[in-house]
């Protein structure tokens, strides 16, 4: 783990040298959800309805923003090649950017959604299952999207192509993650649709790391 621990300190350098990074997600996942409470109705039973919806969707497209380049610029500079020839596992190096881009993005995103939330009507009490939710759910988003930036590190302008691999494969998570919000908002046991999320997590935890390896390794070819 120590090739993942270096990459991981290495793009949180990275990160903080170009702020933008870590705001652009961030603001568009604010315009995204105050653009509903405008656009739709002020009226918070109204809104309250369609929450679980908009903060899931919201959070998904914030977090894909910041995906082309989880790879692309290591690969345009060398970086991501000589991580190849270092002769540390890639598993593990491409696990580290995953979870950088988690920290990143994934989890101030997960911690502004209480903020947004109260935007669209959801009550405080609904505030701890939503975080927990938004975190196992974002850690699953990450892993699916390092997968989805890995298999199309050789296209030039890969975006679109990104979003038609990444969204699909998200699909799951953001069926029990909206599912999970909507129970905590009507204050219903919400324990079965965690642990699908965290069950998610767990797979994309074991899996994700090693197609992306792979795909990085054709990608370079």
């Amino acid at each position: 783990m120590t090739g993942a621990v270096a990459v991981l300190a290495r793009d949180l350098r990275l990160a903080l040298r170009r702020p933008g990074q870590v705001v652009h997600p961030l603001a568009f996942f604010a315009v995204v959800a105050l653009l509903f409470t405008l656009g739709y109705t002020p009226e918070l039973g109204k809104l309250r309805q369609i929450a679980p919806g908009v903060l899931w969707v919201g959070a998904l497209l914030a977090s894909m923003l910041s995906l082309d380049g989880l790879f692309r610029e290591d690969a345009e500079d060398g970086t991501l090649e000589q991580m190849v020839l270092s002769g540390q596992p890639l598993v593990g190096l491409v696990l580290g950017k995953a979870v950088a881009h988690w920290l990143l993005t994934g989890l101030p995103l997960t911690l502004m959604a209480p903020v947004l939330g109260v935007t669209l009507g959801v009550p405080t009490a609904a505030m701890p299952g939503i975080l927990l939710a938004l975190s196992l759910g974002t850690v699953s988003l990450s892993l699916i999207g390092a997968l989805g930036a890995a298999l199309t590190l050789g296209v030039r302008r890969g975006g679109v192509l990104l979003s038609l691999l990444t969204l699909p494969l998200a699909v799951p998570v953001l069926i029990f993650g909206a599912r999970a919000t909507e129970l905590a908002i009507a204050g219903e046991g919400l324990s079965g649709t965690i642990y699908l999320l965290g069950s998610l997590a767990v797979l994309a935890l074991t899996l994700a790391p090693l197609a992306t390896a792979a795909a990085v390794r054709i990608g370079l070819e």
